[in-house]
């Protein structure tokens, strides 16, 4: 990207931060961050519409802001992606609330960051106990003995995310850190020479969507986590509170249709109350064995049951049925297969299916262990099982 897109990408992410998808909107309509800012007034006044707040923000002396935030940065080795653009992280350009940008520290070209889809994010309390610090490091050595050996994602907070990080680095995994404040900050400031090292460490980076001199406030955090969720495969939750950080980021995961993961804890340790409810609500499967990890998690060829096996199997189970249930079975696995957390009544507009006959249809594949439900009656596979 050449200097002048990026700065439109930045002015974008500044203007449109907390409602990404109104800019990415823009961007989908004139084709890059440069050309929303070639408009002439009348077309960007009939876009917005009168008494819009963000239209008086589309001019040049914003850009003239940006160029001054920006030199700094680059003259120092930073770098900023903009969606669509070659170093934008592909996983996560598929959340509907992805980042119009992103600020990277790294010693990798963005390009590189991203080549493995295998990333996965390890989030949780930081109150971390000595149980959940355990298994953390146990769970990321498991990662590293695997062919794919999946980059680490967290968010560098104390407790679960800052030991996930560390223990990358031991185990030779590259690691991703998602800050909640400016690229030309560290928080917390407790960790900036662990923060240096993974900005000097290759196939490791720090990366934010906020502004430079973005301070750590509270509502930045989720802001932070959805970007954690998003740049990931699978999300595992170590240990958190019912209502904690770690598990927001593991439901986020779980909207995106990622696989997500719980270590079971103690029923009176709330520390652990947020991944024993994830589990008990069937969001999370929960890791019980390292040696079956990999598999759950599709590393080292371990993928889930292949769609033509899985086409089989329910061909095996249903033949007997008729041919009309045995189809009405197969399309509703397979649409589910595609669109984790899918509800019935969605499968029954998606596929034009009367809803009695979806309904039914899902309850026999729960009851026969092909998918699972949780209690808004979302849908997912049931790998383990399977």
């Amino acid at each position: 990207m050449d200097d002048y897109e990026i700065l439109c990408g930045i002015t974008l992410n500044r203007i449109f931060g907390y409602e990404p998808a109104t800019a990415r909107a823009l961007i989908s309509r004139f084709g890059s961050p440069g050309a929303v800012f070639s408009q002439s007034s009348s077309t960007l006044d009939e876009v917005f519409g009168p008494f819009n707040k963000f239209r008086p923000l589309i001019c040049s002396s914003e850009l003239d802001a940006s160029e001054r935030e920006w030199a700094p940065l680059k003259a120092s080795g930073c770098r900023f992606v903009t969606i669509g653009s070659p170093g934008y992280p592909p996983l996560l350009s598929d959340c509907p609330d992805a980042p119009v940008g992103l600020y990277i520290r790294s010693l990798s070209p963005p390009e590189e960051l991203w080549q493995s889809r295998d990333s996965i994010s390890i989030v949780g309390t930081r109150d971390l106990s000595p149980y959940g610090k355990d298994w953390t490091e146990k769970i990321v050595r498991t990662l590293s003995s695997t062919t794919q050996k999946p980059p680490i994602v967290s968010g560098f907070a104390i407790g679960v995310d800052i030991t996930a990080h560390l223990s990358a680095l031991a185990f030779g995994l590259a690691t991703i850190a998602v800050l909640p404040v400016g690229i030309d900050s560290i928080y917390p400031w407790r960790h900036r020479y662990i923060a240096e090292q993974i900005a000097q460490t290759p196939g490791c980076a720090l990366v934010t969507d906020f502004p430079p001199g973005t301070s750590p406030q509270a509502f930045n955090f989720l802001r932070r986590n959805r970007i954690i969720a998003g740049l990931s495969r699978a999300t595992i939750l170590a240990e958190s509170k019912a209502k904690g950080g770690g598990t927001m980021t593991a439901r986020l995961a779980a909207s995106y249709g990622r696989e997500v993961l719980c270590l079971p804890g103690r029923i009176d340790d709330i520390r652990s109350a947020g991944c024993n409810r994830l589990i008990q609500e069937k969001i999370a499967e929960p890791i019980t064995d390292l040696e079956t990890l990999p598999s759950q998690l599709g590393l080292n060829g371990g993928r889930p049951l292949s769609a033509p096996a899985l086409a089989e199997r329910i061909a095996q189970c249903y033949s007997h049925a008729g041919e009309d249930t045995l189809n009405t079975m197969q399309r509703v696995c397979s649409l589910i297969r595609e669109r984790r957390g899918i509800t019935p009544e969605e499968i029954s507009r998606e596929l034009d299916i009367d809803y009695g006959r979806v309904s039914a249809a899902v309850s026999l594949l729960e009851c026969d262990g092909f998918i699972n439900t949780d209690l808004l009656r979302r849908c997912c596979i049931d790998n383990k099982k399977l």
